[in-house]
């Protein structure tokens, strides 16, 4: 699975989603945008390399020969979490500049799995209208939005529980809390 962090707040729930994905043997390959540098400095006590070394494999935003730009390169998943308004726009308007908007173009033109965990508020039309274009494309848009019924004692329940919601999306059990289901 390729994860991609951009520079929208909430680069907690990527650090998360790798700990689990990497607890769980899954292969992740990661790309962190310049600007998500800087948040997950703000966000969190993680450095970039801490963060480098929860995934497979590690490329660099800029290197547009690196596989994930290439439709020959096996690789049918994708999340970007969190996504950034930028990187949505990109994506939607086939702006491929970086590594991250080509790696989404490739899984769109591939027929794969692409999530992206949208991180704005409040929403505009132009966001709105985005979404919706990539969403006809087949693209999950899965905002964090928070379960209450989990009656969460703290961020971190929110955030372990928007990861199992992301995860559900691929397929992968993460033992959350079920709506009805005690």
């Amino acid at each position: 699975m390729l994860v991609a962090i951009t520079g929208a707040s909430g680069t907690k729930i990527a650090i998360k989603l790798l700990e689990v994905l990497k607890s769980k043997g899954v292969k992740t390959e990661l790309i962190i945008s310049r600007v998500a540098h800087d948040i997950i400095k703000i966000e969190s006590n993680y450095s970039i390399s801490d963060i480098l070394k929860l995934a497979t494999k590690n490329y660099d935003i800029k290197d547009l020969t690196a596989p994930p730009a290439s439709g020959s390169y096996i690789l049918n998943e994708m999340v970007i979490v969190p996504c950034s308004m930028k990187t949505l726009s990109a994506i939607a308007n086939g702006y491929a500049n970086n590594l991250i908007t080509r790696a989404a173009d490739v899984i769109i033109k591939e027929k794969g799995k692409l999530v992206l965990v949208v991180r704005e508020s409040p929403l505009s039309a132009i966001h709105l209208k985005n979404m919706l274009k990539l969403a006809k494309l087949g693209v999950i848009i899965a905002p964090p939005v928070p379960s209450y019924y989990i009656n969460p004692k703290s961020v971190d329940e929110l955030i372990e529980h928007s990861v199992g919601r992301i995860l559900d999306q691929f397929g992968i059990e993460s033992g959350i809390k079920r709506w009805g289901i005690d």
